[in-house]
Parts: C-alpha cells; structure tokens; sequence
C-alpha cells in the first residue's frame, strides 16, 4: 500500500497507462495541460509538481486552447496518445466545454480533470459555486456531461481506482473514444488513502483490429462485385487505422476511385491514380460527378457528415447502394447500407482478399482520369490567380509548395476549409490537418501547437483568417514559452469570408460579416503587432512572391513565424458544383431572399433518403 493524496494518486497512475497496436507500445498521457485556480492548484497542481519527471506539465494560456491541443496530439498520434487538461472549478472548468465537444464529436481522446466544488459542503457556497434549487449534487461540471463520451465526479478517494480504470477504457476504445471527465472536488483531491500498489503498475490497454464477420464480409463483396461504377469515400478512420497503404494497394488494383472527406483527406497521395479528392459540398468536380454517376458507394472510416453528402443530394443514381466499413457499427448502418463492422485496415486487406481477380473496368479507369485530369487543371489555375490584393487559393497554393512532402497545414473555420479539402494536394497521410467536425473558430493556432508536439521533425503551418484568430491567438504566448515552433499564416481579409459569402445566397447580403466601423472603413487593426506583442516573429507581406519568400524565411528560423498577407474575400476558389442545406428565410422584406428561397426548395427536392433495395 502507498499512502498519496487523490491527485498524486491519479498522476502518478496516469503516468503508467500505455497504448499498443501491432506490437507497438507508447505512452498514452504525454503529459498534463493545465491553468491553476483555487479549486486544482493545492491538489492536481500540486501532484504535478511532485511528479514533474514522470508527468511533463504545460502552462496553457486559455482552457478551451489547451483542450484543442490535446485533441490535435491525439489527432496526429492516431488516437493513440493524447494530454489531460486540469482547471479549477468556475469559469476555467466551463470554458473547456466548447473543446471537450470538438474533441467528442471529432472521436479523439482528451481527459479533462476539473477541479468541482467541496465534496463535503461544509463552507458551500464556495467561490465560484453554481446554486442549483432543484438539486444539491450539482456543479458547473455538469455541463460537461453531454460533451463527454464519459463522466465520473469522484467524491470518494475509494472511488478514484473504478472511475480511472473506467476513463482509460472509453480514451483508449476507437469506437467509444472521445472527451472523457473526471471532476474532482477540491477537498478530495487533497484527501490522503492507502492505495494498492497495483494500481500504479504499469498497464497497457490493447487497441484492437477486429476483422469483418464473414457472412457480412460475403454479402459486401457480392455488392462489390455487381456494381459497375463503384466509388470509395475514405473517411478519417482509414487514417487514424493506419489504412493508407491497404487502399492504395486496393485502389490501384481494383481501379477504385477514391474521393476523401475532410478528415479523410491525404487517405492517398494526389498522384495516385484512383485519387479523385475531395468529396462533398467543398469536394471536387472530378470526385462529385462520379459521386453522381456511382451505383455502389464504399464508405470506409466515414460518419457521412451532411458536407460528404451534399447534406443528401451528391449520391443521385436512383438505386444506389452503400457499403460501410466502419469501426463503429452506428456509422456502418447509415444510409441502410450493408454493414462490415471492422478497422478500416483489416476490412480493406479482407475485400481486397476476397475480391481477387475483380476490378472495374477500362472505361470507368479512363474516365476517372479524365475526370481528375481536368481538375488538375482547375487546380493549376487557382494556384495562379493574379490580383491586386492576393487570392485566397493562390496563397494555399504557396503553403502546399512550402509544406513539401512532410509539412502539416492545419486549419479549421471560415472558408479556408472548404478551399483546402478541395485545392490542396496531399502527399503523405498526416500532412492534412483540418478540424471540420465541429468548425471551431479559434482551434487553428492551438491545434498547430498540438500537432508539433506530436510531430516534433516537421514544419507545421497554420493557416488561420483574421476572424479566426481574434477569437484565439493565446497559444502564441505557450508555443513561444516552450519552444515550439509554428508558420502562421495569418490571412486578413477583413471579416468572416466564409459567412459573408454564403450569407449572399441566402438574401441576408453580407450583413454582421465585415470587420468594419459604423461609417463603413476597415478596422485599423495591426494583427502582426499584435502577434509581436505576443512574442512571435512577424513578416507582412503584400503578394504571394512575398509570400514564398517569408515561407522560406520562416522554414529557416527556430522560432514562431507568422506571417500576415491580405486577401480578396470576393475571390471564391473553384466551385463544387454541390449543394449544402442552409434554410432561407421563407417571407422577407430584403431584396433578393425571395428568389434565394425559390433557389434553397428547388435545391432541396434532390435530397433523398437512401433506403436499401
């Protein structure tokens, strides 16, 4: 038995967890994130400190940040390893909210370790405390709740072995993972207990490759082999499997062709040949007319967000039918498809056994190429939009040259998003690093962070909007504190591209999208002074040749860069040619929401549900 406190006891067993996957093993907690209040600084900080040599702490410099870059280790690490994120109670516990669901709806492990208000109530109201008057059990924690794939308030030290262990399971499991809370009364924390010294052994939790059942397995590869013009949709599960090599291996076979969610995007290197990109509302033409022409749809590691489907309107063959190849048997059974309940990895090597011999045909080969070659040429041109003030894709045109075969782009909101999963040109599997599950306005820079301490050997560039980064440039100050090097490429374009443009095709016409004062000029606003302020290297740059060349500056220094240019918001990169559901006001008095109304219900007639025949 060893006597602790409930906070060096959880550390110190933190500390001890590992992952492993095909004979690999690593550490699970990398470290601990953590902002201190009175409610976590005399027991969670305090066992930090103490174990200092085994659990590496980070000072964050906002608790929604820190969650973002927990989530992004996760990401880059394949959910394989992740940070726990300690606040007090009160506002640091509840700003974690917005992350923990980003993290909860993206699928990637974060252990949030809040401090809660006294377990034994005998000075409540605290600081801080939330009065309930219809509950005395309840604390601003409880918010969490929804946002969390798991939930434990640990008011007991007994409690602390069960609730753990618990919390290890639901991280560790790649069906279940998510954010997972620990709320930790302040009083418990620093409660001591003598605890069985097993608890603090090492533990590895075992991440399985569950193979397909084989009666589902059969009736996949007859679907397969009937279909005339299959399609794949690679979701973020063929990379988080480490299923990349399997399909292209698949791909290049069969003749296959692959289009790419956002979280699945660089699932192939865009030479590929079955690589069509990306897939959806912000897909490519290539991708989206064979999406139009498919009667069978393989969805491998996809959860089939409303942007792969053009919110139900790109899959348009009236008899088409889904595969889905997914870990989660929730997501296998969307679409009435035929579920293959198995790690992307597993299914595609088992399909890819069983339909051996099988392949499409010559015709859909050549017209798959044809198809991408005319993109690439779409491509090719928005890389070299010329104008006064810079375009948009030009600039990610510069970044994707810059980033080389193993630079990360990072990003997450506005209209940079949808502009990359179309125009960027993947070359290895974790170069893609874009947060579109929950879209979060401020997730660029404190992603990037996460990122680079996963992936320390390459250069990680953050492509982030004016918008984007006045909601959250803090974790410039934690990058430039701990050494961490990151390319921010500010982007200023004066407002909320992204919203300002889709607000003109739903007849609100720009309104509440410009960064500007009540007479109608631009802001005088200095977003690289403000980021001097903060500590990084700042270059402003007028072009993108001043843009190429402050890349390359950048990629030279061992410090934070960031770069500002301004770009044309009213320059849009190529479209789509897809549709998105966003509901137009049906009765208005603004000129031009009448005919957007007519536009959004003849659009919307196409939308379908797909029932299995």
């Amino acid at each position: 038995m060893t006597r602790l406190t409930v906070a060096q006891a959880l550390v110190r067993f933190l500390a001890a967890q590992e992952t492993e996957r095909d004979g690999v093993r690593r550490r699970f907690i990398a470290g601990a994130f953590g902002i201190f209040g009175h409610g976590n600084l005399a027991g969670v900080g305090q066992a930090l400190r103490e174990h200092a040599d085994t659990m590496p702490y980070h000072l964050a410099r906002n608790e929604q940040a820190m969650v973002h870059t927990a989530a992004a280790y996760a990401r880059m690490t394949n959910r394989l390893a992740t940070f726990a994120c300690t606040t007090s109670i009160g506002p640091g516990a509840t700003n974690m909210v917005t992350g923990a669901a980003g993290a909860t709806i993206n699928r990637l492990p974060v252990l949030l370790l809040p401090g809660d208000t006294f377990a034994t109530r005998v000075a409540d109201p605290v600081l801080q405390q939330l009065e309930a008057p219809y509950a005395g059990d309840v604390s601003v924690n409880d918010c969490l709740r929804p946002v969390s794939r798991w939930f434990d308030r640990v008011s007991r030290p007994e409690q602390l072995v069960e609730a753990a262990l618990r919390a290890m399971r639901v991280l560790t499991d790649p069906v279940e993972t998510g954010a997972v809370t620990l709320a930790l009364p302040q009083d418990v924390q620093a409660e001591a207990y003598d605890w069985p010294d097993e608890f603090f052994a090492p533990r590895v939790w075992h991440v399985p490759r569950p193979v397909p059942e084989p009666a589902a397995l059969e009736r996949a590869v007859s679907a397969i082999r009937s279909a005339r013009r299959p399609l794949i949709v690679a979701g973020g599960g063929v990379i988080y499997s480490e299923a990349t090599a399997a399909l292209a291996a698949f791909a290049e076979r069969t003749g296959v062709p692959v289009g790419e969610t956002q979280a699945g995007k660089g699932a192939l290197h865009h030479e590929h040949p079955s690589a069509v990109g990306a897939i959806g509302a912000t897909g490519t033409t290539a991708a989206n007319q064979l999406a139009a022409e498919a009667d069978l749809v393989i969805g491998v590691g996809t959860r089939w967000s409303d942007f792969t489907t053009a919110s139900r309107t790109l899959f348009t063959t009236p008899d088409v039918r889904f595969v889905n190849l997914n870990i989660a048997s929730f997501d296998a059974a969307k679409h009435s498809g035929l579920s293959l309940v198995a790690d992307a990895r597993a299914g595609i090597e088992a399909l890819d056994a069983a339909l051996a011999g099988w392949s499409v045909s010559a015709g859909h080969r050549a017209s798959t190429a044809q198809l991408v070659a005319a993109w690439n040429d779409t491509v090719d041109r928005a890389y070299a939009v010329e104008r006064s003030l810079a375009a948009q894709s030009a600039v990610i045109g510069a970044v994707n040259e810059a980033a080389g075969d193993r630079g990360v782009v990072v990003c997450a909101a506005g209209s940079m998003p949808g502009d990359l999963h179309k125009l960027w040109r993947p070359r290895d599997p974790k170069q893609y690093h874009v947060e579109y599950g929950y879209s979060c306005m401020g997730y660029e820079i404190a992603g990037g962070l996460g990122v680079k301490l996963a992936a320390p050997d390459r250069d990680v560039f953050v492509m982030v909007g004016d918008g984007s980064y006045l909601m959250m440039s803090s974790e410039i100050v934690t990058a430039v504190a701990d050494g961490v090097k990151l390319i921010v490429v500010l982007v200023v374009n004066h407002g909320f591209a992204s919203i300002g443009a889709l607000s003109e095709t739903v007849g609100v016409n720009r309104f509440g999208t410009w960064y500007r004062d009540r007479d109608g000029a631009n802001l005088p606003t200095d977003l690289a002074a403000n980021a001097a302020s903060l500590g990084a290297d700042t270059i402003t740059v007028a072009d993108v040749d001043g843009l190429r060349a402050a890349l390359a500056a950048a990629k030279a220094a061992d410090r934070t860069t960031v770069i500002q240019i301004e770009t044309d918001p009213l320059v849009s990169a190529p479209d789509s040619q897809a549709w998105w559901d966003v509901p137009v006001a049906e009765v208005s008095r603004t000129a031009g929401t009448d005919a957007a109304r007519a536009d959004y219900d003849k659009a919307r007639r196409a939308q379908r549900n797909y029932l299995l025949r």
